[in-house]
């Protein structure tokens, strides 16, 4: 995905704060901050590319370190999305928010709480990275994504078994999109969520 000056800018900006973050609070392995741009930034943007031409309110479940929450929100800065990060780990959370505040996202929100006790937020889209198994995603999807909305889920190599799994007790309709920064990988494009198997 290419993007505008002022989004790389505002990337760069993030990216100076994770690498400085992350040797107090575990924000991303420390070993994966030499191909940050690639192993995390490029690889969320994939998300960004495939919401094209939406708009309402987007969660961000179990934000950790903003990816893929603060990447999205920077990218879909000047859109009409509104961005809500998920994180009950408190230390996370206030990274999250200087981040925020830092980057200057006007639509993006923090809530330090944690995801399952949360009233439903009845979002139009959700995303989530390195979070759960899918099984798991589909409890938090089915309590905070509207009846018509859409997540973006990014998994890794074993997917498919996720899949199989989740569908043992949820029925979904989805969607692979393969990963263009790490083989095998993939974001799920997940919808029609509901509890009981197909």
């Amino acid at each position: 995905m290419s993007v505008s000056r002022e989004t790389s800018e505002r990337l760069q900006i993030y990216s100076d704060l994770l690498v400085r973050w992350n040797s107090r609070i575990n924000l991303v392995a420390p070993s994966s901050l030499n191909d940050l741009q690639t192993r995390h930034i490029k690889d969320c943007l994939q998300v960004a590319d495939l919401a094209k031409g939406i708009q309402g309110q987007w969660i961000d479940l179990g934000s950790g370190g903003g990816l893929p929450g603060i990447v999205l929100a920077i990218a879909k800065a000047d859109t009409d999305l509104s961005f809500t990060l998920i994180e009950s780990d408190q230390r996370k959370a206030t990274f999250l928010r200087t981040v925020i505040r830092e980057v200057g996202l006007t639509k993006a929100t923090v809530v330090s709480h944690r995801i399952e006790s949360l009233p439903p937020l009845n979002a139009a889209y959700a995303s989530a990275r390195a979070l759960a198994p899918l099984r798991q995603l589909m409890a938090y999807l089915d309590l905070h994504l509207a009846p018509t909305g859409q997540a973006f889920l990014m998994k890794g190599r074993q997917w498919q078994a996720e899949v199989e799994d989740a569908k043992a007790e949820w029925s979904f309709d989805y969607i692979a999109h393969p990963s263009r920064t790490q083989d095998g990988a993939v974001t799920l494009e997940v919808s029609g969520v509901s509890h009981g198997a197909d």
